[in-house]
């Protein structure tokens, strides 16, 4: 219980730092007060996320008492501030985005948003995911794209459905970003490395397939080796940080998942 509630007060001192600096109007000036205060609602799911607990509902029957809320008002509340949370992550974007390593990585990975034997009955999500095919086979949600550092610290994401195309989602969240960009086969076009290249200032290597003839340098290869590092970052998205689920039953409720996922991620 002490390194929960170490854990969880520096989670809500961050979140009062950010709310305060970005100066977002969270609590109502007029009604009752809410039983939560929003700055410990963003911050109890985000210590949800950090620590790999899948529901909302764990969250509540654990700290029931504490909470002086039903379960009902805590998932509502959770998902009402999805927004707030999401300007607070764009901002930390931007600030890595400023302060980034000249070398970049761009990548995608899966996210189902149910089991496959699921997707045929699947509603919820059914307006935004499709089936799409990963390293691992076909699955059925959405694709999500992000664009790091050397340093994995993330500049921009971007969320598809499952069959989007890869290229064109690199265009739109890399649009405002300079430097060296490193990425696989996938995104290898040369209209694509054409419009993206700025002399000086941009440019995109994308890895050869291996039935393709084409020279490298000794520098290109060692670039293309840390572009491994971005799965790194899939890697504990999804294993520490929940990034995939199929447990919420609304759309707010998935995307709210996604958003203090990756804040708590960018937070550490």
């Amino acid at each position: 219980m002490k390194t929960f509630i170490q854990t969880y007060s520096n989670i809500v001192t961050k979140v009062k730092f950010f709310i305060k600096q970005l100066n977002l109007k969270l609590r109502k000036s007029t009604g009752r007060n809410l039983a939560i205060p929003p700055e410990e609602t963003i911050a109890l799911a985000l210590w949800k996320q950090s620590n790999g607990i899948p529901t909302k509902k764990a969250i509540w029957k654990t700290f029931e008492k504490n909470l002086r809320c039903c379960y009902k008002t805590l998932v509502v509340n959770m998902n009402k501030l999805v927004l707030q949370t999401l300007i607070v992550l764009n901002s930390i974007l931007k600030w890595n985005q400023e302060n980034a390593h000249l070398v970049k990585h761009t990548d995608s990975t899966d996210i189902p948003v149910c089991l496959n034997k699921n997707a045929k009955h699947h509603k919820t999500m059914s307006a935004l995911a499709s089936w799409g095919h990963s390293g691992k086979g076909f699955y059925y949600g959405l694709k999500m794209s992000i664009t790091t550092d050397l340093r994995r610290n993330v500049l921009s994401v971007r969320f598809g459905s499952g069959n989007s195309n890869d290229r064109e989602i690199f265009r739109k969240m890399n649009r405002d970003i300079m430097g060296i960009f490193v990425a696989d086969a996938g995104y290898i076009s040369k209209d694509l490395e054409k419009e993206f290249y700025i002399e000086n200032k941009r440019i995109l290597f994308a890895k050869p397939k291996a039935n393709m003839k084409r020279l490298i340098t000794d520098w290109q290869n060692a670039l293309y080796e840390t572009r491994m590092l971005i799965e790194l970052n899939f890697r504990n998205l999804k294993m520490s940080h929940n990034l995939s689920t199929s447990l919420p039953r609304s759309i707010d409720g998935y995307l709210g998942n996604y958003v203090y996922s990756l804040l708590a991620y960018v937070l550490g």
